[in-house]
């Protein structure tokens, strides 16, 4: 007979880091560039916490999670201990007045998103040809034992990636349905083909803000690679800046001009800036800043010197649009808010959060009820996609 033989598990090391720097750019790299996302890449993050921008004093502290074997990296979380729910764009203000009702403390929480951009993808970083169920499980229990020991109120993965969302669920996570507001390419050859979709009244309405940059004596122009400069770098974040004290508020600064200015440096590749120049201009007058990555375009900060006619919805929605189907684009996520976007087709289309508290009456009551407030979001976003001015199809 043959002996039997013995199957070693693998040895893991679990690790929390504070500092993204820490870690080998093409470590963490390994398992972020296979990911649609561009925002869990390292040098997007560490971008975040070497500008200023994602750190303690800011009420973002980082705290990854990643997983060795031997001195390989082969699983990692982007994780922050937070102190608020600013930048977060997943409401839970509500959870954290219950909280305060119940006579529990909600801050510090743990959270996984890319901070300050509300933008489906959010998972965990396993290697290719890794075990990903007992990873993911290996990492579930991580952070379980280190909020139980720090007493942390709840652990919170927002803009969660959908095939990752099903495995957290089984993990014990409950999900909470959101809503942004997508484009998609629609096979779409030329931008006509996009005004096509749209019933008389607002295709005419498009055509006259495309035309407001023309009478206003503007024009809208893609930067991207090697000729976005460090000046422009800068300028974007003047741009940013000054949008940000418009709204007050709700315009929150949570981006270092530091953190624009070394995207030239470090993330240019990614970077698509819409600026729009006046005739006898050599700086723009107003500018969007988008990033891209594969067939996917993300819309994220914009600004003017003036309020020019129409020039948001140019910068931020029918130039990005019409550079997206020249360059083969499926989705474009413009950013957060919604109600300028609808009536420019983009649908609200479902994303989703996921939770778990760990007071146990917090997460009686999340369990309870997260289904019905489940199902109430889902009907506001079928009221919406009613609504939206599309050529009736019979």
């Amino acid at each position: 007979m043959r002996p039997a033989q013995t199957r070693h598990q693998p040895s893991y090391k679990v690790s929390w880091i504070r500092n993204l720097a820490d870690i080998p750019q093409a470590a963490w790299d390994e398992l972020a560039l296979p990911l649609q996302t561009p925002f869990l890449e390292w040098a997007w993050l560490h971008n975040m916490e070497a500008s200023g921008s994602a750190v303690a004093n800011a009420g973002w502290l980082p705290n990854h999670l990643t997983v060795w074997r031997d001195n390989t990296l082969i699983a990692a979380a982007p994780l922050y201990l937070k102190g608020h729910s600013y930048g977060e764009f997943v409401f839970d203000h509500q959870w954290a007045d219950l909280a305060t009702r119940l006579g529990i403390e909600y801050y510090p929480k743990l959270l996984g998103m890319s901070p300050f951009t509300p933008v489906e993808g959010y998972r965990f970083l396993i290697a290719p040809g890794e075990d990903e169920a007992t990873l993911s499980g290996l990492m579930v229990q991580a952070i379980d034992q280190f909020c139980d020991r720090n007493q942390i109120s709840g652990c919170h993965f927002l803009y969660a990636d959908p095939q990752w969302r099903s495995t957290m669920e089984q993990l014990g996570f409950s999900p909470w349905l959101h809503h942004s507001y997508i484009w998609q390419n629609r096979q779409f050859q030329t931008f006509d083909d996009y005004l096509g979709q749209f019933n008389a009244n607002q295709r005419r309405n498009i055509k006259r803000e495309c035309k407001s940059l023309d009478k206003a004596g503007l024009q809208l122009v893609p930067i991207t690679g090697d000729d976005l400069t460090p000046k422009l770098c800068g300028q974007m974040y003047d741009f940013y800046a000054d949008t940000c004290d418009k709204f007050g508020w709700w315009g929150s600064k949570y981006l270092t001009r530091r953190f624009f200015e070394s995207l030239h440096s470090s993330y240019r590749h990614r970077v698509v800036l819409f600026a729009a120049y006046g005739e006898d201009q050599s700086d723009p007058v107003g500018m969007s800043f988008c990033l891209t990555k594969g067939d996917q375009l993300y819309g994220r900060y914009w600004g003017s010197l003036e309020d020019y006619n129409h020039l948001h919805f140019n910068a931020c929605y029918y130039g990005p649009i019409a550079w997206g189907i020249e360059h083969g684009i499926q989705t474009f996520d413009p950013g957060a808010g919604g109600r300028h976007k609808k009536r420019r087709g983009f649908p609200a289309t479902p994303n989703h959060s996921l939770h778990r508290f760990y007071h146990p009456r917090l997460q009686a009551i999340l369990t309870t009820h997260i289904r019905e407030v489940n199902q109430l979001e889902q009907r506001e976003i079928e009221a919406i996609n009613q609504d939206l001015p599309l050529k009736q199809i019979s």
